[in-house]
Order: structure tokens, then C-alpha cells, then sequence
């Protein structure tokens, strides 16, 4: 502050005493940290930093931060979280819900050239509480997928929200095509892909009766964690029907950008597929 702005201020506030009135606060001017943008909590760069004084190793400590997304070296204040892991961990759960709240983006689909079906799920929160909707079809649905898809395909592949619609968001652009490639390669026939809404993973068992498939696989979003919200499945079965066990399905797991990449998913699915055709079993049953 000038010499000149302290002495506009004194002779305010002693004119201000004078009239019997309290002095003004002076206007506060942001500093330059406030009118910066806030940095993004939920980024990698932020969430390798190491948060504990001292540590006795840090180059292996940060060498464990690079092999898990676990919070590890996070520090404490007192018996408590230190503000910044606190508010990282929120931010992931609201990361979570937005995954598993929000519908799959239009453009993918769209992108995919998929048409869509709905299970008996009419909305979200149905969809969460009463999975057993998530796994059935009406009368009319059945009789859609049964004009627009091929009858009895070798393969029949379809997209699902499950329990994250960011999962789909993410990966399927990259997943779907892989795998569609990579039957193709092998000489493998697929059906007509889709897209199932408020679907669970044994509405697959519906649409393989329904279809006569002999390999049904389901690219699924699974349940969110505050580690991994778009994360996917490849769900898949031989002959898969209503009531089988779920031993007799074979699960690709994990795919994500921080797991398996979607396009070396794909690949190693259709690889997964052919095995299956080739020995006529899943699950347990195919040893691999």
C-alpha cells in the first residue's frame, strides 16, 4: 500500500469518526490465488503426491504409488485425514455416483450404430433395487430383438449400462470394435450388436434363448469404486440359459485405462470366443 492510500484512508476514518459514523471497511481486492482456477484433485499428478513428512524411503514409496490407485502415503492430521485426502476421497464418490446415476451418452450408441432395448426396469432407482426387473424382457422387447437381429448367430454381442454408465462411455468405442475385428478374423459369424438400458448380467440368458446363440457375450459397466469408476466386463457363455449356474460363465474383467486397454480387450476376448466355440463349453468347464 502507498504512502498516498494510507493517508486517504486515516483521513476517512477520522472523518468518519468525526460525523459519528464507523469507519468503512476498505474494498478488498483478490489476491491472485483466488482468481486463479482450482487445480483438479482427482488427477493423477495430484493423487501421486507423497503426503507424509519424512518418509523413511520415498523412492519406494513412490514406487508403490505407481503400481496401485490404493490411497497409500497419505499422511494424517491428528487421528484424522489430512483436508486434501479428504476432499479427493469425496470427489471420487461423487465420481461413483455419476457413474452409476447417468445415462450412456447417445453419441456412443449412435457412434456404435446400436439400436436399444430396456429391460422391465422403468427407471434408475428401480434399476438399483430390484435387480431381478435388470434380468427380464417384455413380450414386446423379445419380439423387437428377434425382427432386428440375426436368428441363431454363432456369436451375439451386446452392449449394457449395468452399473456404470461411464464404463460404456469409455470403452466401448474401443472394446466393440476390437472384438467385432477380431471373430471376423477367425471367421467367426456374429449377430446384430445392441444396446441393453437398466440391464444386469443374467438378462444375457434371456437373449440367448431368445436369439438361438451359441456364444452370447455382454460388454458390461460394473459397480464403481472410489479407485475405478469406468470400469467394464466382457461377460460370456456358451448356450447360456435362464437358471444355468453362473459357474458357467467366463468373465473378462478390469478393462479400463488403468487395467486392460479396451482394444487389447477386445483381441484377447475374440481369442477367448473362439476357445469357446471350439470346445463347446464356459465357465468352469473350459479349461484354457
Amino acid at each position: 500500500m502507498t504512502d498516498q492510500k494510507l493517508i486517504e484512508l486515516v483521513t476517512q476514518a477520522v472523518l468518519a469518526q468525526l460525523a459519528g459514523q464507523p469507519p468503512a471497511a476498505p474494498a478488498q481486492q483478490p489476491s491472485a490465488e483466488e482468481t486463479e482456477p482450482l487445480a483438479d484433485i482427482t488427477d493423477k499428478a495430484h493423487k501421486m503426491a507423497i503426503n507424509i513428512e519424512h518418509p523413511v524411503n520415498r523412492d519406494a514409496l513412490e514406487q508403490m504409488k505407481t503400481k496401485t490407485p490404493a490411497r497409500i502415503g497419505v499422511g494424517k492430521a491428528g487421528p484424522r485425514l489430512k483436508t486434501a485426502t479428504m476432499l479427493t476421497l469425496r470427489a471420487d464418490h461423487a465420481i461413483a455416483r455419476d457413474a452409476v446415476f447417468r445415462d450412456v451418452d447417445e453419441q456412443v450408441l449412435s457412434d456404435l450404430n446400436l439400436f436399444s432395448v430396456q429391460t422391465l426396469c422403468t427407471e434408475r432407482n428401480e434399476h438399483l433395487t430390484r435387480p431381478d426387473l435388470g434380468r427380464q424382457f417384455s413380450p414386446e422387447t423379445i419380439n423387437q430383438l428377434k425382427s432386428k437381429c440375426e436368428s441363431a448367430p454363432t456369436v451375439q454381442i451386446y452392449v449394457c449400462d449395468g452399473l456404470s454408465s461411464q464404463a460404456v462411455d469409455a470403452n466401448a468405442r474401443d472394446v466393440l470394435p476390437a472384438l467385432m475385428d477380431g471373430l471376423k478374423g477367425y471367421g467367426i459369424q456374429t449377430g446384430t450388436p445392441f444396446f441393453v438400458k437398466f440391464g444386469r448380467v443374467p438378462a444375457m440368458d434371456v437373449i440367448s434363448e431368445a436369439l438361438g446363440a451359441q456364444v452370447t457375450c455382454v460388454l458390461i459397466g460394473e459397480r464403481p469404486g472410489l479407485a475405478t469408476a469406468d470400469s467394464m466386463s466382457a461377460y460370456i457363455a456358451y448356450k447360456a440359459a435362464v437358471g444355468m449356474p453362473e459357474a458357467r460363465r467366463t468373465v473378462v474383467s478390469n478393462i479400463h485405462k488403468g487395467g486392460i486397454p479396451a482394444v487389447e480387450a477386445g483381441a484377447h476376448i475374440a481369442t477367448v470366443i473362439k476357445t469357446m466355440l471350439e470346445r463347446k463349453a464356459s465357465g468352469v468347464d473350459l479349461q484354457m
